[in-house]
């Protein structure tokens, strides 16, 4: 098992490193894979030697990670290309990301050989020295050298450009891979759609429906965690009323994250649906919940607050609901059976936070022989820390991926968010309960959109706020430490 899951992790680490950073360093592929994969390699070594039961010493699992990471990034730093090479081949960035969701084929007029003297008449020599224009299907992309701030740069071509080509264009501003920023015009098919189908950007009925389907099968999800079978549910109908609390529960959660982010759009006047919800019939009731954005966003704080907006606001309001019914939770005997999926028998230590909140709200009941029997609220709450977990994972399209885009720009993140997927395949060595989520991460696409403004960079604030929320995924994922575990005396 051990030898076919290391066979897997390796021809999926290879996979994703040809995939997304070949092009951009001259580093060997099956070097970069070779550094990636050696903590996985150590640990199934062990594996091999002492079998399952004995786990691996923590400085095994800490050491070579931070080792390997570290001889990644300087391996992948030390062959990246060079501007030559960017200059002649075309940017993933420039290629795949440019082409926004408001930038689909429609009847927008190109610009036209003769209007491109106009075109370079609105890159003033002091504010951004255009050196070429290349021309795209749906794209200009001017290059040249900036003479002023990002900020500053962006708002000056922006203002001439619409003065000159009125709303035609949308104006990006993006970093190549060489590290010199540069602009893309894409035509703005929103400027060409009427105020009216501007307004109808989200369907409240749909919405309303799908938030009382969401509402049926969770309570009913909720009824059987419960203890009631499906032929009880059919014959008293009544035992609904039991499945409410966790239905209330996790929907109050998961609203509050969405709602989070849609306040947030309305906040930068981003076009944004109403949350749907998705429902389920089975598993946890629900498939989550999520909203659309209909316009792009114009800048890389407000790609940042509004990515960490909704973990945030339902991380809030998780923690009450969590303590609430941990307090109201039952303590049984730890068995092998315990772990982290299992509501029946959770062992508190399979997550730093976890433990700590359980050990707050239960006191000395909770010792080192001790599991939890969840009430259906911790489980909700238990079940809006993994939410926030899953959403804070720098990769791609998700909450964290937007995150570390807005901190370090789109280049960093496309290595930090390889990284994280190759790091949670690690640590599902460790917790299999992550191995599903781990897979569902190599088929998110790691290229995420730029904002229009994407090159000004973040204040010391939204740093620092950034870093707290990595900080809180990694003790939401993480095992408690022995020695913790000794200290909290669980």
């Amino acid at each position: 098992m051990t030898f076919l899951f290391l066979l897997l992790l390796g021809i999926a680490t290879y996979l994703i490193v040809q995939r997304t950073v070949a092009e951009i360093t001259r580093t060997p592929v099956w070097l970069l894979w070779l550094v990636l994969m050696t903590p996985a390699l150590i640990l199934g070594g062990w594996t091999l030697m002492y079998g399952t039961e004995q786990p691996p010493p923590s400085p095994l699992i800490i050491w070579p990670s931070i080792i390997c990471l570290l001889l990644y990034w300087l391996l992948f730093q030390w062959g990246r290309s060079t501007p030559r090479d960017t200059q002649n081949q075309p940017q993933a960035i420039a290629s795949q990301s440019v082409i926004h969701p408001t930038a689909e084929p429609v009847p927008v007029r190109p610009i036209e050989p003769t209007e491109e003297t106009q075109l370079r008449n609105c890159f003033p020599w002091s504010v951004y020295y255009i050196h070429n224009i290349e021309y795209r299907p749906q794209a200009v992309i001017c290059r040249g050298q900036i003479r002023t701030t990002p900020t500053q740069a962006y708002q000056k071509i922006k203002a001439n450009i619409e003065a000159e080509f009125g709303d035609r264009f949308l104006v990006i501003f993006q970093e190549g891979f060489n590290g010199k920023p540069f602009f893309v015009l894409v035509p703005n098919t929103q400027a060409a759609k009427s105020t009216r189908e501007q307004e109808q950007i989200t369907r409240p009925g749909l919405a309303l429906f799908l938030l009382l389907a969401t509402l049926v099968t969770t309570t009913l999800v909720g009824a059987q965690m419960a203890g009631f079978k499906p032929e009880e549910l059919a014959s008293n109908p009544s035992i609904l009323w039991q499945g409410l609390p966790y239905a209330l529960g996790l929907m109050t959660i998961l609203g509050i994250h969405e709602l989070g982010h849609y306040l947030t759009a309305r906040y930068y006047k981003i076009r944004a649906t109403l949350p749907y919800f998705i429902p389920l019939p089975v598993f946890l009731g629900t498939f989550g919940a999520f909203i659309q954005m209909r316009s792009p966003i114009p800048h890389r704080k407000a790609l940042f607050d509004l990515s960490i907006a909704g973990p945030l606001a339902g991380f809030v309001i998780t923690l009450p609901l969590l303590i609430w019914g941990l307090v109201n939770s039952e303590i049984v005997p730890l068995n092998e059976e315990a772990g982290l999926l299992n509501r029946e028998a959770l062992n508190p230590k399979s997550s730093i936070l976890l433990a700590f909140i359980s050990k707050l709200a239960l006191g000395s009941e909770l010792t080192s022989t001790s599991a939890i029997n969840l009430h259906p609220i911790a489980i909700a709450g238990f079940l809006g820390l993994i939410v926030t977990a899953l959403n804070l994972m720098p990769v791609g399209q998700l909450d964290g991926g937007h995150i570390v885009h807005a901190m370090f720009g789109q280049k960093s993140a496309l290595v930090i968010g390889q990284v994280s997927r190759l790091l949670l395949l690690l640590l599902s060595l460790v917790q299999q309960a992550f191995l599903p989520w781990a897979i569902i991460l190599l088929f998110i696409p790691l290229i995420d959109e730029p904002a229009l403004n994407d090159v000004t960079e973040l204040d010391n604030k939204r740093d620092i706020l950034g870093l707290m929320a990595m900080a809180l995924l990694i003790i939401i994922v993480l095992p408690l430490p022995q020695a913790i575990a000794n200290l909290l005396q669980i």
